[in-house]
């Protein structure tokens, strides 16, 4: 008798084991199942986003004239197509090289002397904001000295405000006279770094 108890005792907290890891088994495969679910129509929703937005990026991208009213096909100043004109409107990385080549075509393009142009150089201090999740607009702060006639600087002032590229005139200096004006410019453009795509992976416990 005292066997059998024993064995029954025995029989009956293996049981009681097995069922608890059984259904503690079970209710983490429908965590699981669950978990699936959710990144199944995940993934569903952004298939169908990608697809919409490779649509719109296309009808962007094609349309003629571009939101300049220039050919999208052609090249030149307003020309171009739209995804041109945003980059070249807001690029991607602080790049202030590329900055100063197009300050330099906007100066000689009134017939400006340049005098010189100055800022700060943070490409490698930036590249930690390459790229980012939910990127804003970051600053780049310039200065710049040129020489012309009035009336050419007036221009480029001109120039500079309706430029794709945003440029704020912060403080802006004249010394001289009509026809030999030195102007003192003080301003910021700015720069988004890429939207980069958090893909995440999750321990289901």
């Amino acid at each position: 008798m005292v066997v059998a108890t024993t064995v029954a005792a025995f029989v009956l907290v293996f049981t009681l084991v097995a069922g608890k890891s059984l259904l503690g088994q079970m209710s983490y495969q429908n965590r699981v199942a669950h978990q699936k679910k959710i990144a199944l129509k995940h993934l569903k929703d952004d298939l169908a986003a990608r697809d919409s937005l490779e649509q719109s990026y296309k009808s962007f991208t094609e349309q003629n004239p571009n939101v300049l009213g220039g050919d999208a096909k052609a090249s030149g100043d307003k020309n171009g197509d739209n995804a041109k004109i945003v980059l070249d409107a807001l690029p991607s990385r602080y790049d202030f090289p590329a900055l100063t080549t197009s300050l330099e075509k906007l100066i000689n393009d009134q017939n400006l002397k340049i005098m010189g142009i100055s800022g700060t150089d943070e490409e490698a201090t930036q590249a930690a904001n390459a790229t980012s999740p939910n990127p804003q607009p970051i600053v780049m702060p310039f200065q710049i000295q040129v020489s012309g006639s009035y009336q050419s600087v007036q221009n480029l002032v001109d120039v500079m405000q309706r430029s794709i590229r945003p440029f704020q005139i912060q403080t802006l200096e004249l010394s001289g006279d009509q026809s030999n004006t030195i102007a003192r410019i003080a301003a910021q453009t700015y720069y988004q770094p890429e939207k980069n795509l958090n893909i995440t992976t999750k321990v289901v416990k």
